[in-house]
């Protein structure tokens, strides 16, 4: 159970990722948070020093709700390519989610990119171990061909992270559900035509 600093903490948090999500974060003040949560400036002040604080707790927030759906599917007893593909499909959910919760932060998630990849950095390490810990399964099972773990996990985060923009964006978001055997077929063959005589 959460103590008292923690409660109100989360409480805080939680008003501040409504309100920005209402009203996008430059119109949202210090003032305006204290007031909703019932707390006080005096309180607010006690955990966050500025805006910039605040919002990067909500972030976090959003991040630690991503990690718990990716944790989910690192429980299941399937498959090493199975756990692959619900891992990135998951993924792209919780975080299509997490945008469209939070409103108004979506075009903030754009706007303030610098700000969101310093609170993903810790999530990044985390991630690219989860997704370490399916390679090298897939490796001791005979599934995976490659020889570096690390790098394909890390190389594998970096190009979903890359398509999370156009994913949010629509432009693509629906085309990767309708696709995703096809989207699998690539990750797992690649481009590369396979010559009969294996060469």
């Amino acid at each position: 159970m959460l103590n008292k600093v923690s409660k109100t903490r989360a409480l805080l948090v939680n008003v501040a990722r409504t309100l920005f999500a209402q009203n996008g974060k430059q119109n949202v003040t210090m003032n305006d948070i204290a007031v909703a949560s019932g707390k006080g400036r005096r309180t607010l002040y006690t955990y966050f020093n500025n805006k910039d604080e605040v919002y990067l707790a909500v972030i976090e927030n959003e991040l630690d709700i991503l990690v718990e759906r990716l944790s989910e599917v690192m429980t299941r007893n399937i498959s090493p390519s199975k756990k692959l593909e619900a891992y990135i499909f998951t993924r792209f959910e919780a975080i299509k989610e997490a945008v469209t919760r939070n409103g108004s932060l979506k075009a903030d998630f754009f706007r303030n990119i610098y700000e969101v990849e310093k609170a993903r950095r810790p999530i990044d390490i985390k991630e690219i171990r989860m997704l370490k810990q399916i390679v090298e399964a897939g490796i001791a099972d005979g599934l995976f061909a490659v020889t570096s773990a690390q790098w394909t996990s890390m190389l594998m985060l970096y190009a979903l992270k890359g398509i999370e923009a156009p994913y949010l964006n629509n432009n693509i978001g629906n085309a990767i559900r309708d696709r995703r055997p096809q989207i699998m077929n690539f990750i797992f063959n690649g481009i590369l035509k396979k010559n009969e005589e294996g060469d």
